[in-house]
């Protein structure tokens, strides 16, 4: 279920020049619809966010042989009534699923307070994962949000499951 106010909307394989031309791309339209404004900032910084996620998540060891693992989706809309709604997805293998969701239910259950709390705590252990990530992604799109994260899991086959996660960025 998409917005009709989509501004930016990508789906396929990624790749860095990729999401860095989505970014640029996303900027320029953002500048024109909000020109000098703190929403413009914010939803570029959990653009950036997201759009890193995307790539550094996806599990290219587990694709699928017709490669439709290595799809992912990013969708920048405007809502009704103000405000943005970027939509990212991508596969991950089911087995990081519990994880993943634990880590956003943990999130999304948190106040404000706490959510800073996290992400000083998870920027102080400076634990780096495989992935190059330090596991701040989901509590710094929260803490910029300022609201709860919406996702979802549905389950597909060779052992992966499609992730999809809906941010709301309100000035």
């Amino acid at each position: 279920m998409l917005p009709d106010d989509i501004i930016v909307s990508y789906k396929g394989a990624p790749s860095q020049s990729l999401l860095d031309s989505l970014l640029s791309i996303a900027d320029e339209k953002l500048a024109a619809i909000e020109p000098q404004s703190n929403l413009k900032k914010k939803v570029y910084h959990i653009l950036i966010e997201a759009l890193q996620n995307l790539y550094h998540h996806l599990d290219t060891e587990a694709l699928a042989p017709d490669h439709e693992a290595d799809t992912v989706l990013f969708v920048l809309a405007r809502q009704e009534g103000g405000g943005y709604l970027i939509i990212t997805g991508n596969y991950l293998p089911t087995a990081e699923v519990p994880k993943l969701k634990s880590h956003i239910e943990k999130v999304n259950n948190a106040s404000k307070e706490e959510i800073k709390q996290l992400y000083r705590a998870q920027l102080h252990a400076g634990e780096v994962s495989d992935k190059g990530g330090a596991g701040l992604g989901i509590i710094d799109i929260a803490r910029r949000s300022g609201e709860k994260l919406d996702y979802s899991f549905e389950e597909g086959l060779y052992g992966n499951s499609f992730f999809s996660l809906k941010i709301k960025v309100s000035a």
